[in-house]
């Protein structure tokens, strides 16, 4: 395979699959047309299906390679929506790769429309059946945090009592994650105006009110810091204020949504800052590639091996 003849012309010492090289040690850069040289990332960063597609035979074989390249992580919007066999299959492909399973979507999201800040108990009660849902594929895939999008604003009601139908709703889904026993997240994605005009949880301060509010420990934040770089920067300042509710991280760089590199945010420092801080978890790379083909996807592996060289 394709992965296995990039792998036979990596770097003398290096180590593919999912063991790599000791944390912090200098990593060989790959010649042009070459991934380069695989090994541990200092950070679990998850990329999802599409990312390695000319690499790869099929989407399965995707993870297969991004495990070759030290990615030890992988995240799927749309798990939830593919079905049992593969997602079984999926899940015992990962867990012979040793690569943890992030994020899906976990309920159904309504762009045009406000939904759990109205308070219609139809909606809630939709909100938390497909909770309950979303736990049982958490289960067979081993994903532990779920996507979870609040909704859009309602004009016609105070800013309070919004906040309180939020509050109430994310306190009956969270109750069925922990009666589940899948143990999943629910995380709370901030989305900015440009993007997504109009959402109800667009900012760090309003997410940690909201998981503060809740209590539970199965509600915490998904701090997307391309949405949080578009919608109010300093992003170490801020999830420092909100470190103690989250549960996930996800990368895109601002302008554009595109790799670390390619905008504005100084990438290695936020993730040599998380780092420092412990985190154990997931970042997924919630992003496009800033080049087509082969050559975009090793530019893209190259740019997180820069990111990560703090």
């Amino acid at each position: 395979m394709i992965r296995r003849e990039f792998l036979a012309r990596a770097a003398a010492g290096a180590i593919g699959g999912t063991a790599g090289v000791a944390l912090g040690a200098p990593r060989a850069r790959g010649a042009p047309g070459e991934p380069p040289a695989p090994g541990a990332f200092k950070l679990a960063y998850a990329p999802h299906f599409g990312m390695f597609r000319h690499h790869a035979a099929d989407d399965l074989d995707q993870v297969r390679f991004a495990a070759d390249q030290g990615f030890a992580a992988w995240e799927d919007n749309g798990m939830k929506g593919r079905g049992r066999e593969f997602q079984e299959r999926f899940a015992s492909l990962a867990a012979r790769l040793n690569v943890r399973m992030g994020i899906f979507v976990a309920q159904s999201i309504d762009w045009e429309r406000p939904t759990l800040t109205t308070g219609d108990p139809g909606i809630v009660e939709r909100f938390v059946k497909e909770t309950a849902e979303s736990c049982e594929v958490a289960s067979r895939v081993n994903a532990t945090c779920v996507t979870c999008v609040v909704g859009r604003v309602a004009q016609n009601l105070p800013w309070g009592h919004q906040f309180n139908n939020v509050v109430e709703a994310l306190r009956r889904a969270s109750a069925v994650c922990e009666q589940s026993g899948s143990g999943m997240i629910l995380c709370i994605e901030p989305l900015n105006w440009r993007d997504h005009p109009g959402q109800f949880g667009a900012t760090s301060d309003t997410l940690r009110a909201l998981c503060k509010a809740v209590d539970s420990p199965h509600c915490r934040i998904l701090q997307d810091l391309y949405h949080l770089q578009v919608t109010e920067g300093n992003l170490i300042d801020n999830m420092n204020r909100s470190w103690d509710q989250i549960s996930y991280f996800q990368l895109g760089d601002n302008p554009g949504r595109m790799e670390p590199g390619t905008g504005e945010v100084n990438y290695r420092n936020v993730l040599r800052h998380i780092h420092s801080r412990g985190y154990g978890g997931i970042l997924g790379m919630e992003h496009g590639k800033s080049r087509d083909g082969k050559e975009g996807e090793l530019a893209l592996i190259r740019a997180y091996r820069e990111a990560d060289s703090f």
